[in-house]
């Protein structure tokens, strides 16, 4: 005879007879040869050789039935799992209650089986270390901490690194809205009541569900947004900004994909891509050296201190075709002309200022801007600026649009970043950091 446990003790948690469609008791009969869904009978419906469509009475039977020993003789298989049942719904150590649902043992014939069984047996307490080692990671999944080495950001309320970090507060190690903030809505007026019909019921039960697999996918991003490191930006774009550019905007583009992959693997995508980049470059320059005739490093070294001077030549001429295709004022490009030429000249210029003192000379006139390309795109501040700064304005747009990139990419700019970014005269620099400060494009770091 075959044994398998039972479904339950409520005779109503059984699958039907397939024959008279009542309540299956054991002991009852599964068909060996149909399936894959099982094919049960009960004894009366087996013994008048019940058939239905390719089930025969011929075929091979098993016998279902829990009435065997499984940990203890004295304890069948149905009484194991009623006695699972009632701690389960009684709690563990109400015995009393335990020994009265279960009907056939004492309080301390319970309490002795299930601590000597489900307690204290060594193969059932390593289960459950492992089952509460899982439950702590799961539960893990809801907070994003810090390393206590880490010097999480602490930006300011509503500030741009706010923003760029979610509103993630590293005080609270989570988040001050989280995605799809307003999912509990659906469930604050909801209440079940024994009233409620069967179609309502279900209703609630299906927004349960729902607000369950939101909370799935919220977990789902933190759990993406804690393993790749997301949180401390500042930090991720230093790492980020160590790839040449050519790697950077393949970063950029196959970020979105790292939510498929962990972050070991999806580093390891970036990395052999960088590799592989530097690899196509150091062949590249290696065919240019056998294109010139080079055999050496030696000689290598020498062609490439020759092309540095080549191109800030050429870099030189093109700035100087850009300056006069935009300066009006003769006097003006007639001095830098100058300027330029004693740099060159590695003489350290004289500098002429068309300001004066109080000799009566006159200060330099502020620029016209008539006619000059980009002036359309200013507002008036900035058509001010760009007078006084004696600045054309499609420099000016440049220099702004270069400070507001690296802005947004470092969270905040300081004025000696801004001075090394656009690299003009210093004090045309600080004229136009204070004002982009003043006018909120961008932010002390």
């Amino acid at each position: 005879m075959d044994h398998l446990a039972s479904f339950g003790n409520d005779p109503s948690d059984k699958p039907p007879c397939r024959g008279c469609s009542s309540n299956l008791v054991e002991p009852y009969i599964k068909c060996a040869e149909c399936g894959p869904s099982p094919f049960l009978l009960c004894l009366q419906c087996f013994t008048r050789g019940f058939e239905f469509k390719k089930h025969e009475s011929n075929h091979k039977y098993e016998i279902m039935t829990s009435d065997f020993p499984v940990l203890e003789p004295s304890w069948t298989a149905q009484e194991e799992m009623a006695l699972l049942e009632a701690v389960m719904d009684c709690g563990f150590g109400n015995w009393q209650d335990v020994a009265y649902q279960m009907r056939t043992k004492n309080k301390e014939e319970c309490e002795a089986h299930y601590m000597k069984n489900f307690i204290n047996n060594p193969l059932f307490s390593s289960t459950l270390l492992n089952l509460r080692q899982i439950e702590e990671a799961r539960t893990a999944d809801t907070a994003i901490p810090f390393k206590p080495t880490d010097d999480p950001p602490r930006p300011t309320f509503d500030s741009l690194l706010s923003r760029d970090m979610a509103g993630y507060m590293p005080a609270r190690a989570d988040f001050m809205e989280e995605f799809d903030n307003y999912a509990e809505w659906d469930l604050k007026d909801i209440d079940f009541v024994d009233d409620d019909s069967d179609i309502l019921h279900a209703l609630k039960i299906a927004v349960v569900d729902i607000y369950h697999s939101r909370l799935k996918e919220r977990g789902r991003r933190k759990k993406i947004i804690r393993d790749h490191g997301l949180i401390n930006l500042r930090k991720f774009q230093i790492l980020e900004r160590r790839y040449p550019k050519e790697v950077q905007d393949l970063y950029d583009a196959m970020r979105r994909f790292a939510r498929v992959v962990g972050p070991i693997e999806h580093d390891k995508f970036i990395e052999s891509h960088a590799l592989e980049f530097e690899l196509r470059r150091e062949i590249s320059r290696l065919q240019e050296y056998r294109r010139a005739g080079i055999q050496s490093f030696c000689s290598a070294k020498v062609y490439e201190r020759v092309k540095q001077v080549r191109e800030d030549e050429r870099r030189k001429r093109t700035m100087l075709v850009d300056v006069l295709q935009y300066i009006q004022d003769g006097r003006a490009c007639q001095q830098w002309l100058s300027k330029q030429a004693a740099i060159d000249a590695g003489i350290t210029p004289v500098v002429t200022t068309i300001a004066t003192s109080a000799t009566g000379r006159r200060c330099a006139p502020p620029l016209n801007l008539t006619g000059l390309p980009g002036t359309e795109k200013l507002n008036d501040r900035e058509k001010e600026l760009c007078q006084v700064v004696r600045l054309v304005p499609g420099a000016y747009l440049e220099y702004k649009q270069a400070l507001l990139n690296e802005c947004r990419r470092q969270g905040g700019l300081r004025l000696a970043q801004a001075r090394a970014l656009i690299k003009i005269d210093v004090n045309k620099t600080r004229k136009i950091y204070d004002f982009l400060i003043k006018e909120g494009y961008i932010n002390k770091a």
